[in-house]
């Protein structure tokens, strides 16, 4: 089938395409809060609905928490299943937003054109990149390059408590010659990325009480134990002077950067500092004696996400706090194990208590570490299609994120993936005033064209 005309097709489509997208990010598909559940309801009847526009036998699965989209195509050639996810993070704090998050629109900036609004860099712009080059294939050829099926998740941004009892409940409709996810970003600007690592995620909250209510901290100040002063401690500790991580066995499993792939991303020129100062920061703070992208994408790490303890409103109220808590996160490589992470936290958290304070757990996830195998043929015709696409040649990196569908479409289903994405490092995920290029869409279109032609040549 010839590429040219489908090409043509997607820069004549750009403006019905965008607004297709503008449409799709104005639902408040919200995951994490039930408030929002109608609304996740209401995207994904959307996307079945949509995809059925282009010939897809769509449909909407349901699941304890929100629904699955699943659509196949039929057709010859090989088998890919592309994955996607339409729930987008909370909009907090909307304050810090320049406009309605679920007002989307396109502003011009200094930069370019953007599609403002959220959920249009994770993942509903991304997604939408393949939908839309699926479209512009039936548009010219009448009928798809490949036997295609689509799988859209709707809680991934709250942890994906349904996926895995859902893949294995559907493992043989599920399962393709290849899984493509479109979750990822290019490296810089214009240098097309495809992954191939990615590090594991472990999420904790802990929660230690003290007295049994808030205390006046001049009558009870220190003769009384503050668990806020107990949480200081704890997250103190969980860092050495040099930036190594003190949870006993949490290097089990860590591997050493090679020297072939450490040359190839020295080759990469990084600039920290830069990146840095795109956020008003100038110094590494991780492990020292560390390269800065083997920092992000090759060393474990411990963050506090969040703290909570006592009076944080306007003004001043001099109390011990009843109750301090914090939600704490590891991203993991190797083949580091997140159970026994868990466990060995949880026990250097329980010797650090003091007797009149009690501290409780809850768990948001754990997920290991993905590794792509890039033997699959499919690796070189994607880094060969995004090469003509781009201004630079696609390269092989790894992601600092963690997205374990990756991990599951092996262990679950024994496919290989292939992590291919076009956002941009300033896109602002997870944070106001979310963005995608409307570069990224364009190009992120033609570029899946591109792959689907190479795949199927």
């Amino acid at each position: 089938m010839t590429l040219s005309a489908v090409l043509d097709q997607i820069d004549a489509d750009l403006d019905q395409s965008t607004d297709r997208l503008l449409e799709l990010l104005r639902i408040q598909s919200i995951s994490t809060d039930p408030a929002y559940k109608a609304e996740c309801d209401r995207a994904a009847d959307w996307l079945v609905e949509d995809l059925k526009t282009i010939g897809f036998d769509a449909s909407k699965r349901e699941t304890p928490g929100h629904p699955m989209v699943v659509a196949h195509s039929g057709g010859d050639g090989p088998h890919v299943m592309f994955y996607g996810h339409y729930d987008v993070q909370p909009i907090d704090p909307i304050d810090l937003w320049d406009r309605d998050p679920f007002d989307p629109q396109i502003e011009d900036t200094a930069k370019g054109k953007v599609i403002r609004g959220r959920g249009s860099s994770d993942d509903k712009g991304q997604l939408m990149t393949f939908v839309e080059a699926c479209r512009a294939w039936k548009a010219v050829h009448g009928m798809l390059p490949a036997n295609i099926s689509i799988f859209f998740e709707g809680e991934e941004e709250s942890g994906s408590p349904s996926l895995i009892p859902f893949m294995k409940d559907n493992a043989e409709e599920l399962t393709a010659d290849i899984a493509l996810i479109c979750d990822t970003g290019l490296y810089g600007d214009s240098t097309p990325a495809i992954i191939t690592q990615l590090r594991g995620l472990l999420g904790e909250e802990i929660t230690i009480t003290g007295p049994n209510k808030d205390l006046h901290s001049g009558m009870y100040g220190g003769i009384a134990m503050n668990p806020a002063r107990v949480l200081a401690r704890i997250i103190a500790s969980l860092h050495d002077d040099a930036g190594r991580i003190t949870i006993p066995g949490f290097y089990d499993g860590v591997p050493e950067l090679s020297n072939e792939l450490a040359a190839s991303w020295d080759d990469l020129k990084f600039d920290e500092k830069e990146f840095l100062g795109e956020v008003g920061l100038s110094k590494p703070a991780g492990e020292q004696g560390r390269r800065p992208l083997e920092m992000i994408w090759s060393r474990p790490t411990c963050e506090v996400n969040g703290m909570t303890s006592g009076y944080t409103g306007e003004g001043f109220k001099t109390v011990l706090p009843s109750i301090a808590s914090a939600k704490i996160s590891f991203r993991l490589v190797g083949t580091q194990d997140p159970f026994a992470i868990r466990e060995n936290f949880r026990e250097m958290v329980r010797t650090m208590i003091p007797e009149d304070c009690s501290v409780e757990f809850s768990d948001h996830g754990a997920g290991p570490a993905g590794h792509m195998n890039t033997t699959h043929p499919a690796f070189d015709q994607a880094r060969k299609a995004l090469s003509d696409e781009w201004p630079n040649a696609a390269a092989y990196v790894g992601c600092g994120g963690s997205i374990p569908i990756a991990g599951y479409f092996k262990d679950i289903l024994d496919m290989d993936a292939m992590l291919i994405g076009f956002g941009k490092d300033d896109d602002q995920i997870h944070s106001p005033n979310e963005k995608y290029d409307l570069s990224s869409f364009h190009k992120g279109i033609r570029s899946w064209a591109r792959i689907l032609a190479e795949m199927t040549a």
